[in-house]
């Protein structure tokens, strides 16, 4: 324990080098450090020690599309990180059997357009030109259904906002989408492990120091603030901010600092998953570029293609089933191809610590929380998180209120994440076992019950939905409650007294421009057996 006076005077010293401790490495761990560098250069030092005894649960293989701004920061190009990460594109989640079996639906990476002021999706329930929601007011939903990519060939990208100007001539009235923000078109899936190892180089050559070590103890001063923590062969490691990615263990924030942690468990059971890693072959199997959530007795299974395998998972609940039944179940839908593959049975921690960043240590990452991985979220975290850090990266130990505002930023991020999920389970019209009718009875947010009652009468808005920033916006809503078919969704009273031909006009625009764009795009295949042959 440090009483020194002066370790307090030199953490708030401006002229010295701010020292980075990150303890664990893994996704979470890399990630950090590579942003830390490439924000701040040489400016400040960043050691990274992980354990080469302790693995990292290594499954997080999809994203959100804001992804790209971190590759972006980093100033990389997909062809200089995707082939060594054998990476492929994600344009949406695919959702099997949620509504009935047999049945799908899309959430895509694709703004909601809107005609005389009323979403699409208002539009199509007052005026439905097929069954399906998702087709008719997105693009990506047919291209998702082809196995298309969203570049060509040479690299090209589709055009993001899918809206040429166009005019009905039947009518006095523009037929232009009125789009309330651009939405680039995908995310990624990729090997965790993979890019782990990519951003350690990316990192170590711009200065991170890593350090292969167990760390044997986490030592406070008098102020409760970390001094330092001491690693089995290094010895003691100092730093003015630690960072803990050290996964669901949380050495530093739980258990070294006491931080609480808040379950999710209550509205969102789900708890445990296993999960295996099926070899693919390219040149035969079509890659979709979607990731698939296929709804199963007790929960669902996640299907995730790369360039060099299927990543696929069954996530459940240990209340309705068991890890041996989980196995079989996961191993029965993927079939012969899993036969001699090794399982990885992982229990999950639903929630997040109270505060993920105290006196000088953040967490980032499974140890500052984690809902299950059914929309993505999990990257999705991380990268908003160190984003965040330097954002309200702290002058020294004074600055509660940066830690405050960067505090209130995750709670807000990880809650509103919650109950989108939670909206998934009580929008799913399924109900066929125990687990999918208890999904309709069990609790839920206050909040999101007071906004379903809201969007029984009026599709999800900027108005209605979860009022902070949680990487959700409305039309996600719209793609889960017209999708899933479990609560009934009225349209506007107003389009009753409209005219609708603009909006006939719109759905007719989108059915042929995704109609041009599956002739002209390559399938994932084509395109990354391209990139691979350097070609792009």
């Amino acid at each position: 324990m440090s009483a020194s006076g002066t370790d307090n005077r030199q953490a708030n010293d401006p002229g010295r080098k701010k020292r980075v401790v990150i303890v664990g490495g893994g996704t979470a761990g890399w990630m950090t450090a590579s942003y830390l560098v490439a924000a701040f250069g040489d400016r400040i030092d960043v050691t990274v020690v992980e354990s080469a005894r302790i693995g990292t649960v290594g499954v997080g293989e999809a994203t959100f599309s804001d992804i790209r701004h971190f590759f972006e920061f980093l100033q990389l190009a997909e062809s200089d990180w995707m082939p060594a990460c054998n990476a492929t594109y994600k344009l949406a989640v695919r959702f099997e059997d949620w509504r009935e079996p047999g049945h799908h639906f899309y959430h895509p990476f694709e703004q909601l357009g809107s005609v005389d002021g009323f979403p699409l999706s208002d539009w199509w329930l007052r005026s439905p030109t097929t069954s399906r929601f998702d087709k008719d007011c997105f693009v990506l939903a047919s291209l998702c259904d082809a196995g298309r990519s969203p570049r060509y060939l040479d690299g090209k990208l589709i055009d993001q906002g899918f809206a040429e100007q166009e005019r009905d001539e039947t009518s006095a009235r523009s037929t232009i989408v009125e789009y309330q923000g651009t939405q680039f078109p995908y995310a990624y899936h990729f090997e965790a492990a993979l890019l782990a190892k990519y951003l350690t180089k990316y990192s170590t050559q711009r200065g991170v120091r890593h350090i292969s070590d167990d760390v044997t103890d986490v030592a406070l001063d008098e102020d409760g603030f970390i001094s330092h923590v001491r690693t089995a062969g290094h010895g003691r490691l100092d730093g003015d901010l630690f960072v803990d990615c050290t996964g669901f263990r949380a050495l530093l924030l739980n258990k070294a600092l006491g931080e609480p942690f808040e379950s999710y468990q209550d509205t969102l059971p789900n708890d445990r998953a296993v999960a295996l890693q099926v070899p693919l072959d390219m040149d035969r199997e079509p890659m979709r570029p979607c990731t698939t959530a296929t709804a199963r007795e007790a929960g669902w299974i996640w299907t995730i293609p790369l360039v060099s395998r299927i990543g696929s998972g069954y996530v459940y609940a240990s209340d309705y089933t068991t890890p041996e039944e989980a196995e079989r179940t996961l191993r029965a839908f993927i079939g012969p191809a899993a036969a001699d593959v090794e399982a990885n049975h992982i229990k999950m921690r639903i929630g997040r610590s109270r505060r993920s960043w105290v006196k000088n240590c953040v967490a980032v990452g499974l140890s500052s929380g984690f809902v299950e991985p059914l929309e993505s979220t999990g990257i999705f975290f991380i990268h908003h998180a160190i984003e965040q850090i330097v954002k309200y990266f702290p002058s020294g130990r004074d600055d509660h209120h940066l830690r405050n505002l960067y505090n209130e930023s995750i709670e807000h991020v990880m809650d509103g994440v919650r109950e989108f999920l939670v909206l998934h389970y009580v929008g799913a019209k399924r109900a066929d076992n125990q687990y999918w009718k208890d999904t309709k009875t069990r609790r839920i947010p206050d909040s999101l019950a007071e906004r379903i009652e809201i969007w029984k009468h009026k599709v999800p808005d900027a108005q209605t939905v979860f009022p902070y920033y949680h990487g959700l916006p409305p039309y996600s809503y719209n793609c889960i409650l017209l999708g899933a078919g479990g609560i009934e969704v009225r349209h506007s009273p107003a389009l009753d007294l409209a005219d609708d031909r603009a909006a006939l006009a719109e759905f007719e625009r989108i059915r042929l421009k995704a109609e041009k764009l599956v002739q002209e795009l390559p399938t994932q295949n084509q395109y990354f057996a391209n990139m691979r042959a350097g070609a792009v």
